[in-house]
């Protein structure tokens, strides 16, 4: 099966627009105002979205929407307050132009909070301003100005191993299920592609049975050039259930490595497979591709910038972080003092996190790390470290920086600091307990893993003991069980309902059949 294949080339539109609520409540002449109606043509003569529409990064008072057309274009975006769009208001038109492969995307503003806020989406054509194309409806909730309950979900790993979009057994099913909670958003923690993964069309399961995947010429071999990377992306966007969920559910996204290759850094040394030699330009090609195809708020004073805080409501801030950009090479990791080879978060970023968790006022500050931070992941065939753990024993490497926050964290003092990850390709809990750490200088925390969404299901890693990590769950095939397919079951997500009374968080670990693994209830400290 081969999907249809999309037009190439990309840059970016993106645009802020402002209005009172005042004026976004108040009476519009019409949905679309005083912009043309459309020409009545064929449909093929009309601009598409290709790809259905995603918003992302919502706030209190706004989010950004994205779509992608199949042609030179305006992005028309009209806004409301209810699904009727009866108080709809249309907003300037952006470009959608080959330079950005025909995405746009609009960072709307000054809405009102806690409101389930409605967009559509279409596009004009350029070349015929009276020719539009049909709209697409999407929704977000914005972020509570009050202290009502907050549901998320979050997990990582999308179509990798070679595991693709099988009809047969029902698509990326892990959103169809995440779909079902209603979510205010979904946090997306990294591999969201795999670049390096190119995705065949049969694949022979060891029960004797074959997986059927769709396929599409782009992803007949490892990503290389800019049109490649983008073809990764939107090949995922070809599931249905995903862009049912983007349709509804806000993403709050950050990269690992295989938005670019497997296990990367600066040292990375790419196999034969590579034609394209130099890993900082793949880099800049995925990063490029990466931030055209999601509804990312975008940084001025460093284009590109994935790390950014989210302030969802009285009750959470998100905390997103960047654990590929700045890192050095993967090496040993045995390092016995900071520097250059012991990076992973980099200082700046370091400085960035301890100012957004001192200054945060919400009850709960999650902190968003792709990579989980005790379990040991290998730098395979070199034998280094592309985590941040390397093995037990006193504080060493990449390992600096996390217990220079976790001190931080202790000493400031900031109470209610919950880490969430994925990248191992199973489900776990971790307490963290002094007591039963190398290094102790720190207050009780907990981590969870989850994922994989739709890709192998692996593990479990090695746990090292330099924090002190409790295994209090885990869900993994075992060592002989290893990349087991989509269809076994065994993908993950974790879902997070913060109770708008008590301020209590619960996290639950569920399976793509929605089953609830294990869950736990955390109670807040008060400031």
């Amino acid at each position: 099966m081969t999907a249809p294949d999309a037009p190439k080339t990309t840059s970016e539109s993106t645009m802020n627009i402002k209005f009172s609520r005042r004026h976004f409540l108040a009476t519009s002449t019409g949905a679309l105002g005083a912009i043309a109606m459309p020409y009545l043509s064929r449909a093929a003569d009309r601009p598409a979205v290709t790809h259905g529409v995603q918003s992302g990064d919502v706030t209190v008072d706004g989010g950004v929407v994205w779509a992608r057309a199949d042609r030179p274009s305006q992005m028309l975006v009209e806004v409301a307050t209810t699904e009727s769009f009866k108080d709809a208001r249309a907003l300037p038109p952006i470009a959608a132009l080959p330079e950005s492969d025909f995405t746009a995307k609009m960072l709307i503003e000054n809405l009102p909070g806690g409101q389930d806020i409605f967009y559509r989406v279409r596009f004009r054509d350029l070349s015929h301003g009276a020719i539009e194309g049909e709209p697409v409806v999407g929704r977000f909730r914005t972020a509570p100005a009050d202290r009502r309950d907050v549901s998320f979900v979050w997990g990582g790993d999308v179509a990798g191993q070679g595991w693709g979009i099988n009809p047969d057994d029902g698509g990326m099913f892990t959103f169809s299920a995440m779909r079902k909670h209603r979510p205010d958003f979904f946090l997306h923690s990294g591999d969201t592609i795999y670049a390096d993964g190119p995705i065949e069309s049969e694949v022979k399961l060891a029960d004797g049975k074959t997986w059927k995947n769709v396929t599409i010429p782009e992803k007949a071999k490892v990503a290389e050039t800019l049109d490649e990377y983008r073809a990764a992306h939107k090949y995922n966007l070809t599931d249905a259930n995903l862009r049912a969920v983007n349709a509804e559910v806000p993403i709050f996204v950050q990269w690992d490595d295989h938005e670019v290759t497997n296990n990367w850094s600066l040292s990375k040394e790419l196999p034969a497979t590579y034609k394209v030699r130099d890993i900082a330009l793949l880099a800049a090609r995925a990063g490029r591709a990466f931030h055209e195809m999601y509804p990312m708020r975008e940084s001025i004073n460093e284009p590109g910038r994935v790390y950014r805080q989210i302030s969802y409501g009285p009750h959470l801030d998100v905390f997103v972080l960047d654990e590929r950009s700045y890192r050095g090479p993967n090496g040993a990791n045995l390092e016995t003092a900071y520097g250059p080879a012991s990076y992973f978060l980099g200082p700046d970023q370091i400085a960035w996190l301890k100012r957004g968790l001192l200054n945060s006022r919400a009850t709960w500050k999650v902190i968003a790390s792709d990579m989980p931070l005790s379990l040991v992941v290998s730098d395979t065939p070199k034998g280094g470290s592309e985590a941040i753990a390397q093995g037990d024993g006193p504080v060493r490497g990449r390992e600096f920086e996390i217990a220079d926050i976790l001190r931080f964290i202790k000493t400031a003092p900031i109470s209610n600091t919950v880490w969430l990850t994925a990248d191992v390709h199973y489900a776990a809990a971790h307490y963290y307990d002094p007591n039963k750490a190398q290094f102790q200088d720190f207050e009780p925390f907990w981590e969870f893993v989850s994922g994989p969404l739709h890709a192998g299901t692996f593990g479990p890693n090695a746990l090292d003991n330099t924090f002190g990590p409790e295994v209090r769950f885990v869900k993994a095939p075992g060592k002989d069980s290893q990349n087991l397919p989509p269809s076994a079951g065994m993908q993950f997500f974790g879902h997070v309902k913060i109770d708008g009374a008590s301020g209590q968080m619960t996290v639950t670990l569920r399976d793509r059949a929605d089953v609830a693994l294990w869950s736990t209830t955390l109670d807040p400290k008060l400031a």
